[in-house]
């Protein structure tokens, strides 16, 4: 579990957190570049000294102000991966794998060369210098380093940030399965929302050095302040969802949630996978009596459990179909069809409004 409460002023800004978390997992750090994300990571790290807080790790402490504990980098026993790679140049991919190896005591060292080696597929590369890498299999080298120090945690500073797209899909899944198989909590920072959806099970969302939300993925990603920090992105809910079964023939995927059953394009998942959907809120039709005679496949009953005005003759309004769904209409269709809080609804959705970087499988199959 981590357990991090840190306060440090740098000129005119200041950062100001605190959140938990438990167990072997993906821990993901968002927010707009400027936010404090790295400043954090660092002072995990030990590269940074907090004026005030307290930084524990499955209950070892890493830093306490008021204990006057700050153990320095070398004996926090935590792993960091940056943007870059940062290999040594002059050592082959084994030696930079077992530089960091060497140097944690036998007794101490709970992950083996040989897993990591064939977990990362880099066999093959063994005897190659970095020169000779691309830039995905630099990460996944850098990655293999970081892991061989047998840490207690495992840092993630954008890690894919400088990678092209090929690169980054062919990176994500070997990070996806480090937590589990190695029982290894991970802190991700990212301002990606495709891989917090991939590969994060918590969120904290920081703006301007302060916590502005931390919780399950689907829980952050689904608020507005989510969708403020995210830029491009709109107000769009996030379902966690279980493949049920393909239909080949429709080239669609039914998955089961809270709310029943969503068709969505067909995806590359076998059945039990949990998978991640997100559904932007202008997509999300409503109506008050039930459509008949629709092409549109998701059609959900529900009601009113909030109404949010918004700039721009923009309404939100969230619907529990079992779990909450956000739509977001204008000022004038509300008040064409007298919603409130309370009213019955129907909420559509059209499998076809939701893309590929819509659909993410998360974790194992159940």
């Amino acid at each position: 579990m981590l357990d991090i409460r840190l306060k440090k002023r740098q000129g005119d800004f200041t950062v100001d957190i605190a959140f938990r978390t438990g167990g072997a997992t993906v821990t993901a750090v968002f927010g707009r570049s400027g936010a404090g994300k790295t400043s954090v990571v660092n002072m995990v790290a030990g590269l940074g000294r907090p004026d005030e807080g307290h930084i524990a790790v499955d209950g070892r402490v890493l830093f306490d102000a008021a204990q006057r504990i700050n153990l320095p980098p070398h004996r926090r026993r935590v792993g960091y991966i940056f943007q870059e790679s940062c290999l040594f140049p002059h050592y082959t991919v084994r030696g930079n794998l077992t530089y960091g190896m060497d140097r944690v005591a036998a007794a101490e060292r709970y992950i083996d060369f040989d897993p990591v080696v064939e977990l990362l597929g880099i066999g093959h590369l063994l005897d190659r210098r970095p020169a000779l890498l691309s830039g995905g299999e630099k990460q996944r080298v850098a990655i293999g380093r970081a892991l061989l120090s047998s840490p207690r945690l495992l840092l993630m500073d954008e890690p894919l940030a400088s990678l092209d797209g090929a690169r980054k899909a062919e990176l994500l899944p070997f990070i996806a399965q480090l937590p589990g198989h190695f029982r290894l909590p991970i802190l991700y920072v990212s301002h990606s929302v495709d891989e917090v959806l991939r590969l994060a099970d918590s969120l904290v969302l920081l703006e301007a050095g302060q916590v502005v939300a931390a919780g399950p993925v689907e829980q952050v990603m689904s608020q507005p302040a989510f969708a403020a920090a995210a830029g491009s992105h709109g107000l769009a809910t996030v379902l966690g969802a279980t493949v049920d079964h393909h239909d080949q023939e429709r080239a669609s995927s039914h998955l089961t949630f809270p709310g029943g059953v969503i068709r969505v394009p067909l995806l590359d998942a076998l059945p039990g996978a949990r998978v991640r959907v997100r559904i932007e809120a202008g997509n999300v039709i409503l109506a008050r009596g039930e459509p008949r005679g629709l092409s549109v496949q998701n059609i959900f009953a529900g009601r009113i459990t909030e109404i949010r005005h918004m700039a721009a003759g923009l309404v939100d309004v969230v619907v529990d179909i079992g779990c909450p769904l956000q739509a977001q209409i204008t000022a004038q269709a509300c008040a064409d069809l007298e919603l409130a809080v309370g009213v019955p609804v129907f909420a559509l959705i059209k499998s076809a409004s939701i893309g590929r970087s819509d659909l993410a499988q998360h974790g194992s199959i159940t």
